[in-house]
């Protein structure tokens, strides 16, 4: 991989000393989508957010049970994988739970020592130790599970230069619309059963040395109608950084709920992008046609001077502009951060996407949760499903 990740792009020092060494993480290799129609989901991801064909895997490669079409913005690359015959285990899981990540792929130094460090530790095995050649070198992954039935794959790319991975080719299209901005992915949101949160939260830290740095309880999380619970993990240098969510009891069904009904399982949730101009970003997002959540009330606007104190000397961004766009803004005692949350982008109320900036913030936006959550139960309502 020729991208080098830096602290300062992840919005983090190592600020996280307590974190066991043994799991060095370099970042977010790829993510790994199964879906339906790989063509058409590839078409759908570069028309609406920008990506770039890279990468293909197929009949015309010798592939015989699936297809994979691999896309690019900056560092981040998504993988839509499809089963190309009924016997493929990807069509259970394709029935079960729609299109949604199968796949988070974790750069490593040593693929071997990852999995045998995280297997001894408990980590059910999904993938052993593998040695993937071709004329351009040869590529190490190994692989564990997660919650529900997601993945990590460790992927060693030290000794390859091909264009991805062994049995993947250059994928040249000449339709490739303009990027839109969108730089690393920066967290992964998992949403788990009731009760599991602290299972999965141990989990992380005894498996793979994460620490819980930020938890949110329902008195923090709540609307009239629905609360939830979350706790947020990160590796040693910060890099990765993975927020675990569960339901909690309220008035009526919370979005994950929702999620965990028409998932029909723990799974992720949405994946948080960054960009370096959200304005910008999200203005194109909308003229491509990407639905957001519906805006917060005029008040939430109004009260953003006060709500971010101090940093309103150094805020570039306009708020009548942020008010337009729907954007939320937030601030801890490091600076503030825009946010804003797509609608689901799949027919099944369950994966959606975040864009943030990061002016310095290390948090999640925890001053949004009310009006986040009050416009994702606006939606549940017009879905039946509050």
């Amino acid at each position: 991989m020729s991208e080098k990740f830096t602290s300062v792009e992840y919005g983090l020092e190592k600020i996280f000393e307590g974190a066991q060494d043994f799991l060095p993480l370099l970042g977010t290799d790829y993510v790994e989508f199964y879906v339906g129609n790989a063509k058409q989901s590839a078409h759908y991801y570069k028309t609406a957010f920008g990506y770039q064909s890279h990468a293909y895997k197929g009949l015309e490669t010798g592939s015989r049970d699936q297809v994979s079409y691999v896309l690019k913005q900056d560092k981040i690359r998504l993988v839509l994988t499809t089963p190309l015959n009924s016997q493929s285990p990807i069509n259970q899981h394709l029935a079960k739970h729609g299109d949604g990540v199968k796949v988070i792929a974790l750069w490593v130094e040593d693929a071997k020592s990852a999995w045998e460090e995280t297997t001894k530790r408990g980590a059910k095995s999904f993938m052993e130790p593998t040695i993937e050649k071709d004329e351009h070198g040869e590529v190490v992954r190994s692989g564990i599970y997660t919650y529900g039935e997601t993945v990590h794959i460790f992927v060693e790319r030290k000794n390859y230069n091909g264009i991805f991975l062994p049995g993947f080719v250059a994928w040249n299209s000449e339709y490739n619309p303009t990027p839109v901005g969108l730089k690393f992915i920066d967290h992964m949101v998992g949403n788990v059963g009731w009760g599991e949160m602290n299972q999965w939260v141990k989990w992380y830290e005894d498996v793979m040395g994460f620490e819980n740095f930020l938890s949110f309880d329902d008195k923090q999380i709540h609307t009239e109608y629905s609360a939830l619970m979350s706790k947020v993990m990160s590796n040693g240098n910060g890099r990765i950084k993975f927020p675990i969510n569960e339901p909690a009891e309220g008035k009526k069904k919370s979005q994950i709920e929702e999620y965990l009904d028409f998932y029909e399982g723990s799974g992720v949730q949405h994946i948080a992008v960054a960009t370096d101009n959200i304005i910008e970003t999200v203005s194109q997002l909308k003229a491509r046609g990407v639905e957001f959540l519906p805006p917060p009330p005029r008040a939430y606007y109004d009260a953003i001077p006060e709500r971010l104190g101090e940093h309103m000397k150094i805020m570039n961004e306009d708020i009548n502009e942020l008010e337009k766009l729907s954007i939320l803004v937030d601030a801890d005692e490091d600076g503030y951060l825009l946010q804003i949350f797509t609608k689901p982008v799949e027919d099944r109320p369950t994966l959606f996407f975040e864009i943030i900036q990061r002016m310095g913030a290390k948090g999640f936006g925890a001053g949004n949760f009310k009006a986040l959550f009050e416009s994702i139960e606006r939606e549940q309502a017009l879905r039946g499903t509050l």
